[in-house]
């Protein structure tokens, strides 16, 4: 009888703990898509009123570049000493300048092409995200790799500013492909994990900023796996 109750409290335990776990990821993936909807709106806007050129012709477009960067460094390094709603307030910030900043490829794009290889990309993450919560294997390592391979692209990406060759521009856009697909994976299980190991139980604040900073990373990876798909339209 004993062996019967104490099988059903682990049993029990272990349900609560998987709930929780989905429970964190739902808000995780609920916020990622909270930031990529209001990337997309403000660059659409921005482009449609014409802002886009003004910013694009003038040092301010450097200037939001730097910012995006230095929110992005800022949220991620005081992400546990910073208020829940500032954690919150900066993610929204960055997701707006963002915006900004990416509203020039409706001026090289079509929106045809946009539309197409934004279902293409929903497709991979969505296929992607599915294998980082499915499967058994440690992704710990693949992400280290791929790590190592985003340091690469930003390198051979700064040597062909001056280059400007096509075929290291088609090369970097594969390779980055791939880098973004399995930091996905990789990002996705690192997450999952953070559920699984109880954070539901660490209160709100803590909920919240682990939510924020795991959809943050989400979003990276779907906004770069998107561009470099966008760059195999040049």
């Amino acid at each position: 009888m004993e062996t019967k109750y104490a099988s059903s409290i682990v049993t029990a335990t272990a349900k609560a703990r998987q709930e929780a776990s989905t429970v964190f990821l739902a808000k995780v993936f609920n916020w990622m898509a909270i930031g990529l909807g209001m990337t997309g709106l403000v660059a659409y806007m921005a482009a449609s009123f014409g802002l886009t050129q003004s910013i694009v012709s003038t040092p301010l477009y450097i200037v939001l570049i730097l910012a995006e960067l230095g929110l992005v460094f800022y949220l991620s390094a005081r992400i546990d000493k910073i208020q829940p709603a500032t954690a919150t307030g900066l993610f929204f910030g960055y997701a707006f300048l963002n915006g900004l900043t990416l509203s020039v490829i409706f001026l090289k794009y079509t929106g045809t092409s946009i539309v197409g290889t934004f279902l293409i990309t929903s497709a991979m993450f969505g296929a992607m995200s599915v294998y980082g919560l499915v499967t058994k294997r440690d992704l710990s390592g693949l992400g280290s790799f791929m790590f190592m391979g985003l340091i690469g692209i930003l390198i051979a990406s700064i040597v062909n500013i001056f280059l400007v060759s096509s075929v290291l521009h088609w090369a970097i856009s594969l390779i980055g492909v791939i880098v973004f697909v399995g930091l996905t994976a990789y990002d996705v299980q690192k997450i999952k994990m953070m559920g699984d190991e109880g954070i539901m139980g660490q209160g709100e604040g803590a909920i919240r900023k682990g939510a924020i900073i795991g959809a943050l990373a989400l979003y990276l990876d779907f906004i770069n796996l998107f561009l470099m798909l966008l760059r195999f339209r040049d």
